[in-house]
């Protein structure tokens, strides 16, 4: 693995780096531990300045927390996510709000027009709605590990059957995401990424 850029270039301190970076990653078992709305309320309140276009918010979080509710969820994984799904503390479905420019007069106070003269088409809603919330959910989840949390993000799974269970046709799934505190055998063995050179090129 290519060595990390030497600290006086990052303002991160090397144990904020390594938690939300260079250590974090897919954890597949949890504790029990209970994860309380208070803490989710506290990642989402620290997530939420993450930037879209246009200031739009198309992230929506459906926290999974009843028996009930479980069983509906876990019935819709791939079978390798089934167990995991239903012993983590915390499950959320993260989905895209696909009518998200209804909130832009608030959230774009200096352009509200920006609702009709941009969004006023479906088809062009569901694609922004689907790469700012993606966006979101990516703060999403290095939130998670902010808090001293553990994320297990998944997309094996029915996407049409969660979103029949869980959603409507306004709100498209995009992740299910496991959270709590690293239980035994956690983590899988880092796999390699891309090196900078072979990502990076200057015009």
């Amino acid at each position: 693995m290519e060595s990390p850029v030497s600290a006086p270039f990052l303002t991160l301190d090397a144990a904020a780096q390594d938690r939300l970076f260079r250590e974090a990653r897919t954890a597949h078992t949890f504790t029990d531990e209970p994860v309380t709305d208070e803490q989710v309320q506290a990642i989402y309140d620290l997530v939420k300045f993450g930037p879209t276009a246009y200031n739009q918010s198309p992230l929506r979080v459906v926290l999974v927390r009843s028996p009930e509710a479980r069983e509906r969820l876990v019935k819709h994984m791939a079978e390798g996510n089934q167990a995991k799904t239903a012993t983590a503390p915390l499950v959320a479905i993260l989905a895209a709000d696909n009518e998200f420019h209804e909130e832009l007069p608030a959230l774009l106070p200096h352009f509200p027009q920006a609702k009709d003269m941009l969004f006023a088409e479906r088809p062009v809603r569901e694609r922004s709605a689907l790469l700012n919330a993606a966006l979101q959910a990516a703060y999403f989840i290095v939130g998670v590990r902010a808090a001293g949390l553990a994320a297990g993000p998944m997309t094996g799974l029915d996407f049409a059957g969660v979103q029949k269970e869980f959603l409507d046709d306004d709100h498209t799934p995009l992740v299910v995401v496991n959270i709590g505190k690293p239980g035994e055998d956690a983590w899988y063995p880092r796999s390699p990424r891309l090196a900078y050179h072979e990502v990076v090129t200057t015009v």
